[in-house]
C-alpha cells in the first residue's frame, strides 16, 4: 500500500507508515503543516488504496454539528422526516483545518472520534467500519480559530507532519507534473473493505511481555514527573502508546514488542499530549526534545524473540 501511494504522491515512507500505525491502532491522525504540503491528497490516495470510502469536511467558523453528523429532511411523498446522513458516514474522513470550526462544532466529532457514533435529535447512529479521521490544522494562521481542547487532542493516537520535500522530491514533483494531463495523480486499490478489517485485527495478536510492560508504563509516567511538564501523558495516553506500539511491530512484521517499537511511535504518540508549564510555554520549550530525553532516562529491557 505504502509502495502503491508513493508512486503518484512524492512523501516520505516514514510518514506513511506512521499514518498506517494510526490506522491499525484503531485511531486517529491530526497532521499539522502548513498549506500545500499534500495533506488532501495524501488522505484521498490513502482511502483509495484501502478500497475505503472517503469524504472530506472543510471546517469554517459557521459550521454546525448537523452540517457534519447529518440532519433530519421531510420527505412529502412519504409524510415523514427521514434522516440525511452527514459526511462523517465515510470509512476515511479528512477534516480539513479542524480548529477552525467552533467548539460546539468539535464536540460532534469528538463523540464520533471517541464512540465511533453520532447523536442527532436524540437519535444514536453507528458511523461504518473502519471509522479513521485523518485532521489537518495549519501552524501559521491562527486567526479566526478554536484551539483544540485537550480532551479532543487525545484521541487522536498520532500527530505529525509530512513536511516539505527534500530537492530531489521537489523536482520529481514537477517531472510528474510536466509528464501528466491530468491535476490529480492516481492511486490504486491494493486492498479492500475486509482486508482492512483484517489487517486491524493482527495488532490484538502481538505479543506483549511483562518487562515491555512495565516499560511503557515508566516512559508514561516519566512525563508527569519533568518539570517542564504541567500535565504528561493521561492513562488514556498511555493505552495509545502500548496500542500503537502493536502497530508498529506488525508493520516491522514482527509478533512481538520491542523497545525500539515504543521508541518509534513516541514521539507521534506522546509529544501533542504533554501540556507544559507557562514558563516552558514562554522560554519555547520544544516538546519532542522532553520526548527524547525520557527515553533516554529510562531502563530499556533486554526482549528475546519468543519462541
Amino acid at each position: 500500500m505504502v509502495d502503491e501511494i508513493q508512486s503518484s504522491v512524492i512523501i516520505e515512507e516514514e510518514f506513511l507508515e506512521t499514518v498506517l500505525v494510526g490506522l491499525l491502532s484503531k485511531g486517529h491522525v491530526l497532521l499539522e503543516d502548513v498549506p500545500g504540503t499534500g495533506k488532501t491528497l495524501t488522505a484521498n490516495s490513502f482511502a483509495t488504496a484501502l478500497g475505503l470510502s472517503f469524504s472530506r469536511i472543510q471546517f469554517t467558523p459557521d459550521l454546525l454539528p448537523n452540517d457534519v453528523t447529518g440532519t433530519y429532511i421531510y420527505n412529502e411523498q412519504e409524510g415523514e422526516f427521514e434522516f440525511n446522513k452527514g459526511p462523517i458516514f465515510a470509512n476515511i474522513v479528512l477534516a480539513d483545518e479542524i480548529n477552525r470550526a467552533p467548539p460546539k462544532t468539535q464536540a460532534a466529532l469528538l463523540e464520533a472520534m471517541g464512540e465511533g457514533q453520532v447523536t442527532t435529535e436524540g437519535d444514536t447512529r453507528q458511523l461504518p467500519e473502519p471509522f479513521f479521521v485523518i485532521a489537518t490544522q495549519n501552524p501559521v494562521e491562527q486567526e479566526g480559530t478554536f484551539p483544540l481542547p485537550e480532551a479532543q487532542i487525545d484521541r487522536f493516537n498520532v500527530k505529525s507532519s509530512i513536511g516539505y520535500p527534500d530537492v530531489d522530491g521537489e523536482v520529481e514533483l514537477l517531472r510528474r507534473r510536466n509528464d501528466r494531463t491530468s491535476t490529480t495523480p492516481s492511486v490504486g486499490q491494493v486492498l479492500d473493505h475486509d482486508s482492512v478489517m483484517n489487517l486491524q485485527a493482527v495488532p490484538d495478536t502481538v505479543t506483549v511481555t511483562e518487562d515491555m510492560l512495565e516499560y511503557i508504563a515508566a516512559v508514561s509516567r516519566a512525563t508527569r514527573d519533568d518539570h517542564r511538564v504541567e500535565t504528561g501523558m493521561s492513562p488514556r495516553g498511555t493505552q495509545r502508546l502500548y496500542e500503537t506500539a502493536r502497530a508498529q511491530a506488525v508493520i516491522e512484521g514482527r509478533n512481538y514488542v520491542t523497545p525500539d517499537d515504543v521508541k518509534t511511535v513516541s514521539q507521534p504518540v506522546i509529544a501533542h499530549r504533554l501540556g507544559l508549564t507557562a514558563e516552558s510555554q514562554v522560554n519555547d520549550v520544544d516538546k519532542s526534545e522532553i520526548v527524547d530525553e525520557v527515553l533516554e532516562e529510562i531502563p530499556v529491557p533486554t526482549i528475546e524473540a519468543p519462541a
